[in-house]
């Protein structure tokens, strides 16, 4: 048996948690920006993802006209900052409605760190900075869709293992449903399978590198 929906007959807002709850775990984009008044600006994205490879081009939602979709529009940069485990409950007040003219990372109590490329600063706390440029934006209903080409990205040096940026160091925070906040599980290596390998006998735990 199954449920069907309706996101007419269901309503936005109800429909809004339904779609929060099944598309999981998102990533979350932490963003800090800087007002036209100098009001160093954060929050936290979590309609959030990778648009494109080459070049690098990363995307968020706004829900709404809020602050930091003025100032990117004002700007043209942003930082998206990594969301990571132990910053938790600084991750989750940054997402207070403040007025414009407060600040997050002082009301929050977090240190900035300068960028080095983009003029707002970077989360210090963050393991990851991606600092972006405003490529182009696309209004959805009552959304708009942010699109930023990373010119510079910085790590810390003891998230990499054998050069690579490993998962349960830079311990990502994503969001689920409701008040729910996913943290990093079990993680599970599975290669894919070419099609030059691709015997006809696929089967549960048969994976080839």
């Amino acid at each position: 048996m199954r449920t069907n929906l309706d996101p007419d007959d269901l309503g936005d807002r109800r429909f809004y948690r339904f779609l929060t709850a099944v598309v999981v775990p998102r990533p979350i984009a932490w963003v800090s920006t800087t007002s036209p008044d100098g009001v160093d600006n954060l929050a936290p994205h979590s309609f959030f993802n990778v648009a494109c490879a080459r070049p690098p081009i990363v995307q968020f939602s706004s829900v709404g006209r809020k602050d930091t979709l003025r100032n990117v529009e004002a700007s043209g940069e942003f930082v998206v900052n990594l969301a990571p485990e132990p910053l938790r409950r600084e991750v989750n007040a940054t997402a207070t409605d403040f007025p414009p003219e407060i600040g997050e990372f002082d009301a929050v109590g977090l240190e900035r760190a300068a960028s080095a490329v983009v003029a707002p600063p970077r989360v210090a706390g963050s393991p990851v900075a991606l600092e972006c440029r405003l490529h182009s934006t696309l209004r959805l209903g009552d959304s708009t869709v942010v699109f930023g080409r990373v010119v510079h990205a910085s790590i810390d040096s003891d998230m990499f293992v054998d050069g690579h940026p490993e998962i349960t160091r830079l311990r990502p925070l994503s969001r689920l449903g409701g008040d729910e906040w996913g943290t990093v599980g079990e993680v599970d290596e599975l290669h894919r399978i070419r099609y030059a390998d691709w015997d006809g006998a696929f089967g549960a735990g048969r994976t080839s590198r």
